[in-house]
């Protein structure tokens, strides 16, 4: 297996469609070589803990709601094409994810990460929930089969808080800027939310060249 290393956010919407289009490539080969690690990014590292209303946000983000809409739009139909559903009218708070990425550093160790990860897209993305809040985030770690209790225990302690924030400011001195950004076996970028064929392209070469080595270590 080869580590996929996926630096996004839960609140990014391309981070979404790309790992959809990841996803369809994966189901289309019939091949899955990736051992996927997600990681902090915060499109927003300076969001209040509360989060703000989201009206205010796209204001301060993109200059007010007209190219706000422009750029949903545009949005929307990635999703579609990629077979999702985002519903951006049920999104009332844009809140501050380092609690979210907190949980998903947990899922880890359990195996639940890609689980977790899309069950956060999917709450946020098609039913506007405000995945900054606690209880959220606790039932949906339940859902894909996390220790409850567990999890609400870390929540209200400060558990890999620094951690996080410091592997976040890491990637922004490495030159990240922008998500999704997939880092295949430590040293390939891929940057985007690439189309299926894309990572179909690249899933059967990384294949190719797993099964040339192991032909060549089983021959040595």
């Amino acid at each position: 297996m080869t580590n996929l290393d996926i630096i996004s956010d839960p609140i990014c919407p391309w981070c979404y469609i790309g790992k959809a289009n990841l996803d369809a490539a994966i189901a289309s080969t019939g091949l899955d070589p990736f051992e996927r690690n997600w990681r902090i990014f915060q499109l927003n590292p300076d969001m209040p803990a509360e989060g703000v209303d989201r009206q205010k946000y796209l204001e301060w983000k993109f200059g007010g709601p007209e190219k706000a809409r422009e750029i949903y739009a545009r949005i929307e139909g990635a999703a579609s094409e990629a077979g999702l559903v985002v519903n951006f009218s049920k999104i009332k708070r844009t809140p501050n994810t380092l609690d979210a990425h907190r949980v998903i550093l947990w899922s880890r160790s359990s195996g639940h990460q890609n689980a977790l990860v899309n069950r956060l897209f999917k709450l946020y993305f098609e039913e506007g929930a405000d995945i900054s809040e606690h209880a959220i985030l606790s039932e949906a770690a339940e859902e894909i089969g996390m220790d409850r209790p567990v999890v609400e225990r870390l929540l209200a302690g400060d558990a890999d808080r620094q951690m996080l924030l410091d592997e976040d400011r890491t990637a922004r001195e490495m030159g990240v800027s922008g998500v999704p950004c997939f880092i295949i076996g430590g040293k390939y970028v891929v940057q985007g939310a690439q189309p299926p064929d894309t990572w179909a392209k690249v899933i059967r070469e990384l294949v190719e060249a797993q099964n040339g080595l192991a032909q060549q270590e089983a021959q040595s």
